[in-house]
């Protein structure tokens, strides 16, 4: 009656009470766990009367009307859970499944057990799982003919945790699964498929990703010295190009140095903390310095008693990011590039030294429009709004500086720019905008600089491809727009 995939589910049943099949279409698992004697009693659940018609033909044929109740309902709507120990969702979407599960308005009894078969999206499932406070138990993999089925158990958890993308693509498979490892390795060539495709679309920084995630599926992700990344990093972005005020550097050591899973963010605030706690992030890396002004005591809500609670070490990497050469300005050079069309050779703004500078100047082959201009770095950045100045001629050279360049105002005006690109613009850099004539654009220090951050991963996946890197989800603009 049962085929492979259904064998497994029925399997894993406890027959501890009353199961519900979700979706039961022909009813063949619920008419099975009660002939096998598993089960005294099954609610087959279908959101359609169709499918429902069809059941009751099963169970009337098998004899187990008496003991399997078919109820019309989506989802879990109208499934009474009284007695329920085992749910099971098989052979829909992982979307839809995590869908009925994280559905609010059903109360889910507190120790039924999800047994869950997800023909789509099974890393979407796994990650939402998480996400609404259950764990996997257990994770299985069936082959029928040429196809190969994920089949997962959950239970609720008290632990808050999340999975990376890595976590919820490598899955919960016994080491010894030998069709786990097979379905592993059809998710590496699925992922250096995608790889391949980014790279041919020109998408350098997704198709590195994939390409590392791809390779992680071989073993999952390694543990690397922490020593070791800090040193990379200061070998393409050196710490010593830092300016004098800043604090770059490694600000936060753990207990062990090492680390497997790392993540990245403009800044570490406490939710960034607890997110790499709970996805069991050993580093931190972020553009702006976790400590900055002298503390003469750290408190409670200070990040920094957070990241030394947790065991969480933390890089940051500020001005030295900035400045060097394909870091936070080189991103938006290149993003610029992309997007316009440019006349010679990109010059430093303001020159440091060695070649590096703090931002750059471009020149455009074509003049543009300021309006024109603003539309162009709202897609590059991504910013819910542009604030402008009030220039209405077109602009053709522009000098740009991420975060916070408003004082660069009179440089760029000295050298001969018609427009400055930046963030944090103050009242009185307004007015002197508008006194020289200079097309004054700002996009916000977020969304200027949080750019880089898929570059940073880029860089750090091509050298560590078995590490676990991720940006983070709390990686957001602190502000509201309303």
């Amino acid at each position: 009656m049962l085929d492979n995939r259904l064998k497994k589910v029925a399997e894993l049943v406890s027959g501890e009470g009353i199961a519900v099949d979700v979706g039961t279409d022909h009813a063949y698992l619920a008419a099975d766990l009660i002939q096998s004697g598993k089960c005294q009693k099954v609610i087959a659940s279908d959101v359609k009367e169709g499918p429902l018609d069809s059941a009751r033909s099963t169970v009337e044929k098998y004899g187990v009307q008496d003991s399997v109740e078919l109820v019309l309902s989506d989802g879990l709507d109208n499934v009474p859970l009284e007695g329920v120990t085992d749910i099971v969702i098989a052979g829909m979407g992982g979307e839809t499944i995590a869908e009925i599960i994280g559905n609010s308005s059903v109360e889910k009894p507190e120790n039924a057990r999800f047994i869950l078969q997800p023909m789509t999206k099974v890393e979407l499932l796994r990650k939402k799982l998480y996400e609404y406070q259950y764990e996997i138990t257990g994770e299985y993999a069936v082959e029928d003919k040429d196809k190969i089925y994920v089949i997962i158990t959950a239970e609720r958890s008290d632990d808050w945790k999340q999975l990376t993308e890595c976590d919820s693509l490598y899955g919960f498979f016994d080491d010894n699964d030998e069709v786990g490892k097979k379905y592993r390795s059809r998710e590496k060539s699925r992922l250096e498929k995608i790889s391949d495709s980014l790279k041919n679309a020109g998408n350098i920084n997704g198709s590195q990703h994939y390409a590392a995630l791809a390779k992680k599926m071989e073993n999952g992700a390694a543990i690397a010295e922490i020593s070791d990344i800090f040193s990379f990093l200061d070998s393409i972005y050196p710490f010593g190009l830092q300016e004098k005020w800043d604090n770059s550097g490694l600000l936060v050591e753990s207990f062990d140095m090492k680390c497997s899973k790392v993540l990245l963010s403009l800044d570490i605030t406490n939710k960034v903390v607890n997110e790499a706690f709970e996805k069991g992030a050993e580093l931190i890396i972020s553009h702006h310095p976790v400590i900055f002004e002298p503390r003469k005591r750290i408190t409670r809500n200070d990040p920094v008693f957070r990241l030394i609670e947790c065991g969480i070490a933390a890089v940051c990497m500020h001005t030295n990011l900035d400045i060097a050469n394909g870091g936070t300005n080189g991103v938006i050079l290149e993003k610029l590039s992309e997007k316009l069309e440019l006349s010679g050779d990109p010059e430093p703004f303001e020159e440091l030294g060695g070649g590096n500078g703090l931002g750059w100047i471009i020149e455009l082959s074509e003049p543009i429009l300021p309006a024109e201009l603003a539309k162009v770095l709202k897609n590059i950045f991504g910013c819910e709004y542009i604030r402008m100045s009030k220039r209405r001629n077109k602009v053709s050279r522009i000098a740009f500086c991420s975060g916070s360049g408003g004082s660069m105002l009179r440089l760029a005006a000295e050298k001969g720019c018609d427009a400055l690109i930046t963030g944090d613009v103050k009242h009185d850099v307004w007015i002197d905008a508008n006194n020289l004539g200079i097309a004054l654009l700002d996009c916000g220090h977020f969304h200027t600089e949080n750019i880089v951050l898929p570059e940073l991963r880029r860089v750090l996946e091509e050298k560590f491809p078995q590490l676990d890197v991720e940006i983070a989800e709390s990686s957001v603009d602190p502000c509201e727009y309303v």
